[in-house]
């Protein structure tokens, strides 16, 4: 399935973070916006009373609502890109969640959204400056959602596990990568150069 297309997904991405300071912003802001986003989130309805959920009775803080429909959501989408870096990345998702709801629980709604609020505004400004200013183009979520809210998260860390122990999900999976990239670079600067002429 194409949604599931793990090297045509990070060689979108790949072509559109080709600039060190832009990646280095990705990976300080793009976290800190999924974590916000689960602050947030925490004070959405239950679906249940929380008396009928497993969840309160590991501890009454966690609760069955939107907010963990969407960790657990990404966390099964992360497995179903990569078993091994998808199980890492779901896990980390899985403790921002339950971390970012004790931390709203602690916060309370009137101090929390305004947290969000600053937090989402940083985050979104660095990110769009990593785009605009560094890579002199427009930002990925204008050209694909999906891409900058689902599977950027994903990308940051599957990055990092790359740069740091050499991680490929399959043999070759880099070199692969990399000439999609150069592909969708040259493919950008073909689309760049018709609306110029």
């Amino acid at each position: 399935m194409d949604i599931l297309d793990l090297e045509k997904h990070f060689a979108f991405y790949g072509a559109n973070h080709t600039n060190p300071i832009n990646v280095i912003l990705h990976k300080l802001f793009v976290w800190p916006l999924i974590f916000t986003f689960l602050i947030l989130f925490y004070f959405t309805p239950p679906f249940f009373s929380p008396s009928q959920t497993l969840l309160n009775f590991i501890h009454p803080v966690l609760i069955f609502n939107f907010g963990f429909v969407f960790a657990v959501f990404y966390a099964v989408y992360y497995v179903a890109l990569d078993i091994k870096a998808g199980s890492f990345v779901a896990v980390f998702t899985l403790l921002c969640w339950v971390s970012s709801s004790f931390i709203a629980n602690s916060l309370g709604f009137q101090l929390a959204w305004k947290v969000v609020l600053a937090a989402q505004l940083i985050g979104w400004t660095g990110t769009s400056i990593g785009h605009v200013v560094f890579e002199k183009r427009a930002p990925t979520r204008l050209d694909d959602f999906a891409q900058g809210l689902l599977m950027e998260p994903f990308f940051v860390i599957l990055e990092v596990l790359q740069s740091s122990i050499g991680y490929e999900p399959y043999p070759g999976f880099q070199t692969k990568v990399k000439a999609r990239i150069e592909a969708n670079i040259k493919e950008f600067k073909d689309i760049e150069q018709k609306k110029l002429s």
